[in-house]
């Protein structure tokens, strides 16, 4: 699946205390791990006991952060984020981290979710004269947790708890302490590393990986933890009983395959999830291929699970990324072939089995069965790593709404019609589970089956307190 057709993660976040060490620089090597998890926006808050200094900017970390403005983020304590909009459009006022101020703290906060009750708290927030500048739910998050009535970081945690409703992993920067906070859900990752002696906290384990960092354990769904000079240690822990709601789409897509995720690495969960394919959704062919990057592992699994031989009948572009330059009509026909190329030497004559992590919209799928059908592929069997997309996300995923799922109105036939393959098989539900290991309840599959581990009345408009505010 290319990145125009696929549901867009919501952040990555990342956090550092490390006395004698370059903190903003270790938080700008974590977020260019983490930049897979968003590329509009990015930026760094640094903090020296005394004062906080923040650094955002659009674009991706590489572009944002050249070596002056490391410099001018001096101290021991660093948090950092890079961007996707869930909700609040793709501006500089919506980048983060994002600061806030309340009685007895002042902040800087990084967040990856989606918060659904936003608009009401922004509401409760301006009815006590708090001024927002932006109109993201993370700087709702970053003002419920500095205006708690309380003097100390248990009871502003355990207020904001009680108050916010959805998906966020943060990481939050006072003059003094780094917080590492995960909704009692745990529906987004966040884990946490040892470094000489320091902390590092990030949204998955590639970024500890990436500054030398060694993993240690994940933030528990409604834990927060505290690192500051007395040490790491947990300050509160909701009660749910147990009950997660990890999101499913960690591990079919959304975080990197050399990633941890439940104490499992991701690359062998998507293996396992085209061994189950291969069970489910066998066929006659002579090659099975992926969809680079992200559905390669899948393929490899179920290339090893049929016996049918893996190779590689499709090139990606690694270095097609956001532009501001339109394409002309020439161009846009042209299409998917910017990301994607088909290697016809391989391909001609055969019966193909393609395998891709999931159909979102079923607006490029059509574009990759027809570049293979011209490089010459005699059978093209789409097998898909996920169950069919039916309902929308609530909870940090810029996915589609549900007009625009291509699943939400077809049935598979109609979606194989359309897509115009020979065959094509989507991963139940407990093959899915099966392959991760997991059991299903322990995960949001509300893509999947429309039922939400938080209720939701209303599909939600990302750019809805924009709109309020123009209104007013």
């Amino acid at each position: 699946m290319t990145a125009a057709e696929g549901p867009h993660e919501a952040c990555g976040v990342v956090g550092v205390y490390a006395r004698g060490e370059d903190v903003a620089r270790i938080a700008f090597f974590g977020l260019y791990a983490l930049q897979h998890r968003g590329q509009e926006s990015s930026g760094i808050s640094a903090a020296d006991g005394d004062r906080i200094r923040t650094r955002t900017s659009m674009g991706l970390i590489s572009q944002a952060f050249h070596e002056d403005h490391l410099t001018d983020l001096p101290g021991h304590i660093a948090i950092g984020h890079t961007r996707y909009s869930t909700t609040g459009s793709n501006r500089i006022d919506n980048a983060q981290p994002v600061l806030a101020k309340g009685p007895s703290v002042e902040l800087a906060l990084a967040h990856n979710g989606n918060v659904i009750n936003a608009v009401q708290l922004r509401e409760e927030l301006e009815a006590e004269d708090y001024r927002l500048a932006g109109t993201s739910d993370s700087e709702i998050v970053a003002f419920v947790l500095a205006t708690a009535p309380s003097d100390n970081w248990t009871g502003r945690i355990a207020h904001a708890m009680r108050k916010l409703q959805g998906a966020y992993s943060l990481t939050v920067l006072s003059k003094d302490a780094l917080i590492g906070i995960r909704d009692p859900l745990g529906v987004r990752p966040l884990c946490i590393g040892r470094l000489n002696g320091g902390w590092v906290i990030a949204s998955e384990s590639c970024a500890l990986d990436h500054v030398g960092a060694t993993y240690v354990r994940e933030i528990e769904p409604g834990e927060a933890v505290i690192i500051d000079g007395d040490g790491m240690r947990t300050v509160y822990r909701s009660s749910q009983n147990g009950r997660r709601a990890n999101c499913i789409f960690e591990n079919i897509y959304f975080a990197r395959p050399d990633s941890l995720i439940n104490g499992r690495l991701l690359y062998k969960d998507r293996m396992r999830m085209g061994a189950e394919l291969a069970r489910e959704h066998a066929v006659d062919a002579d090659m099975v291929i992926g969809v680079p990057d992200s559905a390669t592992a899948s393929a490899v699994g179920y290339s090893q699970e049929s016996g049918i031989p893996f190779g590689e009948g499709l090139v990606k572009n690694r270095y097609v990324g956001r532009t501001f330059i339109q394409p002309d009509q020439r161009f846009r026909e042209l299409g998917v072939r910017r990301k994607l190329n088909p290697l016809p030497e391989l391909i001609k004559g055969k019966r193909v089995v393609v395998v891709d992590d999931s159909i979102v919209r079923g607006t490029t799928t059509p574009h990759v069965v027809n570049l293979l059908r011209r490089g010459g592929a005699a059978e093209i069997h789409l097998r898909i790593c996920a169950p069919p997309i039916v309902s929308t996300c609530h909870f940090g995923v810029d996915m589609a709404t549900k007009q625009e799922l291509i699943a939400s109105d077809k049935t598979v036939e109609e979606i194989r019609q359309f897509v115009g393959s020979d065959s094509l098989g989507y991963l139940s539900i407990k093959g899915l589970t099966d392959a991760v290991g997991i059991p299903r309840e322990n995960f949001c599959m509300g893509c999947f089956t429309g039922q939400y581990p938080i209720p939701v009345q209303l599909e939600m408009d990302k750019l809805v307190m924009e709109a309020q505010a123009t209104a007013d």
